[in-house]
């Protein structure tokens, strides 16, 4: 593997296709066969394993075949991998990449998407060669934003955007207090970043290893955790992060609490509230959530939500909203992205078992 810093937005030359070039349908004949990543039974890490035989995906109409530079390593693939997520087997992993348009159908074409077109996604199947993308779902890629960084900004990127503009059903507002777990990881270095563009105060948490890629954060306040004995992982059980939160909100709690953790930040998560405040619960690091009764909710008339990104994507239009924003957000130099890590693809099994041991400190991904 490969390790890159936090990657900056250099301007790029970029050389117009010829009007000949752009009527072609394929950059060159496509292979039958290709390398991926796949999974055939549910399991360990272990369980996703290259084959470099895998039949390439067929152009269908109103889909692109991308051919992959990148793709991105998010958690909710190793929930598929182990069939916490039901999928259909054999599958490819992953649901995240970026790379240029190879293949191209009359639909897409009359959209304006053109062969050697620079884009992101996010659909099933990222940790191959080649994937089919419907036209509807890409991304174009502005010159100025590197592919890697583009790639990053799909799944985590726009998970974080939703969760810091939409899901919270506007019940925080510009000054009001926002906790987020986790803000060491990739997700929510996002979603701290975020949360601060749009005018929250932020209380972030992660681990002592974390520390040094969090302060530059932007955080109001960050309570820096012991890591669980042998892991990279925060100890939410190492400080009273619950009173700690009351002292720097003057005993009011946060009207929004994002929460990636699950099973060890749940009750922690729940306490920190304000009233009428609302528990964001989108990710299961440490386990699932264990079902609660409604009533606890009642001492602070508070509101909780479990969001996923394909429910604030539900369209064409708000999926380019959410991309343009944060696009222009990196361009300005608003957001910046961290890429921690760039495994090679016939490393696969190893870009899960790093993800799952908490060692990231930013954006994992393939190289392919």
């Amino acid at each position: 593997m490969f390790s890159l810093a936090s990657r900056r937005i250099a301007p790029r030359v970029v050389a117009k296709a010829s009007p000949a070039f752009a009527s072609f349908r394929f950059m060159s004949s496509l292979p039958s066969t290709m390398r991926a990543a796949v999974v055939r039974e549910t399991g360990d890490a272990h369980q996703l394993k290259m084959e470099s035989d895998f039949p390439t995906p067929e152009l269908k109409p109103g889909q692109v075949i991308v051919k992959n530079k990148f793709a991105g390593i998010n958690f909710i693939d190793t929930y598929h991998r182990k069939g916490l997520y039901a999928r259909d087997l054999p599958f490819i992993g992953g649901q995240e990449g970026g790379g240029e348009v190879a293949a191209v159908s009359d639909e897409a074409a009359a959209q304006g998407i053109k062969i050697g077109d620079r884009v992101a996604y996010s659909v099933f199947g990222s940790y191959a060669e080649y994937t089919a993308v419907p036209a509807a779902k890409l991304l174009p890629v502005p010159d100025e934003v590197e592919l890697d960084v583009a790639t990053s900004c799909v799944v985590q990127g726009l998970t974080a955007h939703y969760l810091t503009s939409s899901a919270h059903a506007d019940l925080i507002k510009e000054g009001e207090w926002c906790l987020i777990h986790g803000v060491g990881g990739g997700t929510c270095q996002w979603a701290a970043q975020m949360a601060k563009i749009r005018g929250y105060k932020v209380i972030g948490t992660c681990s002592k290893g974390k520390e040094d890629v969090c302060k530059d954060l932007g955080c109001d306040e960050l309570i820096v955790l012991d890591e669980v004995s042998g892991t990279s992982y925060e100890d939410y059980e190492s400080m009273d992060i619950v009173a700690k939160v009351m002292e720097v909100t003057d005993g009011k709690g946060c009207k929004a609490v994002i929460d990636g953790i699950g099973k060890s930040t749940v009750d922690i998560s729940i306490n920190s509230l304000a009233h009428r405040g609302i528990f964001l619960s989108f990710g299961n690091a440490s386990g699932a959530v264990p079902a609660f009764p409604v009533l606890r909710l009642i001492g602070k008339s508070a509101y909780v939500t479990r969001p996923k990104l394909l429910d604030y994507t539900t369209n064409r239009e708000e999926l380019v909203w959410r991309a343009d924003e944060i696009f222009g957000w990196l361009k300005d130099g608003n957001l910046k992205v961290s890429v921690d890590t760039c495994f090679p693809l016939d490393q696969a099994a190893e870009g899960h078992m790093y993800l799952e041991a908490g060692k990231s400190k930013g954006k994992v991904l393939y190289a392919i």
